[in-house]
């Protein structure tokens, strides 16, 4: 999908279908899933190399930032939601004094806000440098909400886990179906923390890469990336923070899985420890000898029960006396 921005009176107006001459007159292009035609379309109009997708996921600096012709070429990692979980997906930018070139190969909520937020409100500047500094502005915002997001579920996770321990949780049934929704919850989580650190990352990398390469960009430009760098710091340590928590609630919940399977393993061993005395007692009145004076006994059957009773009890008073019970 090819969109073009054109600047009207301190707003930018989407053009959804545009043509060559509104390709070249805009300020802003942006790209999403495009065909060759479209990438094709949008180079000619700007002069630029439209990235393709490979091009986009690669993880080495120098191809995450890169000058050439007098244009910046950016990319960094970004985040698509999906049923299935958070997926990483790579968007690409590339900026000239006079346009900016954005391509991306999956849906973006943050795209489609700051979007509809630019083409309803007049903006002071409508440059390429502004959108740009804007759009990474608001995708740290979206990566600050998502980590609050994560931080509040780790905290009901941490409720619930060490509840646990001070209350009955319904059952051994109902135990173990919490501790295995657990995992799978702090799961889901490590792996959308993962993500939001690749994208504070990549955001934390175009900012100086920016001011040092870009020798144009306009001088209110420059304090705002700053502060974007201070605040992607200030994401950087809470998300280290929401790991490092992260990781404490999977010892904490392994440790409970483990705690658990004691506890079935301790049921088990005392119930063969009991068992043995008995056994041992049936197999010798069970050898069925003569001269096994017992035999005799008129009270011989309520004696073996008796026995049986007896030698079962000793073990579990034993248990019991030893605090094993």
């Amino acid at each position: 999908m090819l969109t073009a921005f054109i600047c009207e009176k301190s707003r930018l107006h989407a053009v959804s279908l545009p043509d060559d001459t509104t390709l070249a007159a805009a300020a802003w292009i942006d790209l999403r899933n495009p065909t060759a035609d479209e990438a094709l379309r949008a180079s000619l109009a700007t002069g630029f190399v439209t990235p393709t997708q490979a091009s986009v996921s690669e993880i080495e600096s120098s191809s995450r930032l890169a000058t050439r012709d007098g244009a910046v070429y950016l990319t960094m990692p970004m985040i698509n939601r999906t049923e299935e979980g958070p997926r990483g997906v790579a968007a690409g930018f590339v900026l000239s004094p006079d346009r900016l070139l954005t391509v991306r190969f999956a849906p973006s909520t943050i795209f489609d806000t700051f979007i509809a937020h630019v083409t309803t409100e007049d903006t002071s500047s409508s440059t390429s440098s502004h959108i740009l500094v804007g759009l990474l502005e608001a995708i740290v915002d979206r990566q600050a909400d998502a980590l609050e997001q994560v931080g509040h579920e780790l905290d009901t996770i941490s409720h619930r886990i060490f509840a646990m321990g001070v209350k009955q949780a319904g059952g051994r049934k109902r135990e173990d179906a919490t501790l295995r929704i657990t995992l799978g919850q702090i799961g889901r989580l490590g792996d959308l923390i993962s993500h939001i650190r690749d994208t504070l990352v990549g955001a934390g990398r175009i900012g100086p890469y920016l001011e040092s390469a870009a020798t144009w960009l306009p001088a209110d430009m420059r304090p705002r990336l700053r502060t974007l760098q201070s605040d992607i710091a200030s994401l950087s340590d809470f998300d280290t923070h929401l790991n490092d928590k992260l990781q404490f609630l999977l010892d904490a919940t392994l440790g409970f899985i483990s705690i658990a399977q004691n506890n079935v393993m301790k049921v088990m061993t005392i119930a063969s420890v009991v068992g043995i005395p008995p056994v041992l007692v049936v197999g010798i009145y069970g050898m069925n000898f003569k001269n096994m004076p017992e035999y005799n006994w008129a009270f011989g059957y309520q004696y073996g029960l008796g026995m049986i009773l007896l030698t079962a009890l000793i073990p579990l008073l034993v248990f019991r006396w030893r605090k094993w019970i």
